[in-house]
């Protein structure tokens, strides 16, 4: 029989990384009502180049995947889960700055740079280092 270890209930998390998993889950909806709308457009023919929307739309879909996974990852304190968070919400930063001022979409950028930099200060505080680094 197979034994999965125990892990930790998620109520135990301080509120600093209870905060950065909301957010991740936030933005994992964000990302699933994006790809829906793109995989919606597809449909209806709106898009320009069909495999490049299905592509997209895949990878926003597997991206919300991950980032709610990593979000319950940090709800129960599995310190593994910190440095890819960290990372990609670093990979957030140009994007959004992106989407913000090279493409004119402020609507949709700064959201995404504001939650990129809210998660990794929230998981940088003292409190979510000391409870990540056990």
């Amino acid at each position: 029989m197979i034994r999965l270890p125990r892990m930790r209930p998620p109520t135990g998390a301080v509120a600093e990384i209870r905060i950065a998993a909301a957010v991740m889950a936030l933005q994992s909806l964000a990302l699933l009502a994006g790809s829906a709308l793109l995989a919606v457009q597809t449909v209806q023919g709106k898009a320009d180049d069909v495999g490049r929307a299905l592509t997209d739309t895949a990878a926003a879909l597997g991206a919300a995947v991950i980032l709610a996974a990593l979000a319950m990852g940090l709800l129960r304190l599995r310190a593994v889960a910190r440095t890819p968070v960290v990372v990609l919400e670093l990979l957030a930063l140009p994007t959004g700055y992106s989407l913000a001022f090279q493409s004119g979409r402020p609507l949709v950028g700064v959201p995404v740079v504001l939650s990129a930099l809210a998660v990794i200060c929230l998981l940088f505080t003292p409190a979510a280092r000391v409870q990540l680094e056990r």
